[in-house]
């Protein structure tokens, strides 16, 4: 034992083999109580460090994350394509509200004519007859690009498509149905473009009969 503790540690070990090798032999001069020591230093290396994840956990936890990150992709995916496709389909929504001025225009024009306006005179009968087609076919391409017109006369209101500027009161039609039309509404795609304005029909008030003769039309005899 006094051999072993006063050996000269040897040149090419490191220092810290050459410390356990003394902590080793101090132990066993102190009568065998490595055993204790090193469940200490074992107890201290649990507490410090803490328990390193199973691989089937760690699988598992990678599998949730690309499921995640994959789901993540798709709806990413799904709105850029919406966002596409709605900016293809509305970008026009304010350059088509400046054609429907010039629309409206033309509709005033041609109402604005009497009827027979153009019987006798060919000049203003092509007239009338060139707006009402330059009418028809700026319609068309409104349509085509998806700009389609809202006809409301005679059916029911609707808040969505419609602006109610009156009542009128109308026995004949249900409350609530659209009886004139002001101004022409187009819708673009499935969104309104210009709700129309239109005026809208009311239960009729019956006016109250007026007071009779209080002898019920008979002829007083009592002279």
């Amino acid at each position: 034992m006094t051999e072993n503790s006063n050996e000269t540690p040897r040149e090419d070990e490191p220092e810290e083999i050459q410390g356990a090798q003394d902590d080793a032999v101090e132990a066993e001069a102190g009568g065998g109580t490595t055993d204790g020591a090193g469940e200490e230093a074992e107890d201290a290396v649990v507490e410090n460090f803490p328990e390193v994840e199973t691989p089937e956990k760690q699988i598992s936890d990678l599998k949730d994350q690309l499921l995640r990150a994959l789901a993540e992709t798709e709806n990413l995916r799904r709105r850029s394509a919406r966002e596409k496709e709605d900016a293809s389909k509305y970008a026009i929504a304010n350059f088509a509200r400046d054609m429907l001025n010039v629309s409206d225009n033309m509709r005033r024009t041609i109402e604005a004519a009497p009827e027979g306006a153009g019987d006798g005179d060919d000049a203003l009968a092509s007239l009338l007859q060139g707006v009402e087609m330059t009418e028809r076919e700026l319609l068309a391409n409104l349509e085509r690009h998806g700009i389609k017109l809202v006809e409301p006369l005679g059916e029911k209101f609707d808040h969505n498509l419609h602006q109610a500027m009156f009542e009128v009161p109308d026995a004949e039609k249900q409350p609530g149905t659209v009886v004139q039309v002001i101004q022409a509404g187009y819708v673009i795609g499935d969104r309104l473009l210009r709700p129309a304005m239109v005026g809208v029909s009311k239960a009729a008030v019956e006016e109250p009969a007026e007071a009779g003769d209080d002898s019920g039309g008979q002829v007083d005899t009592s002279a």
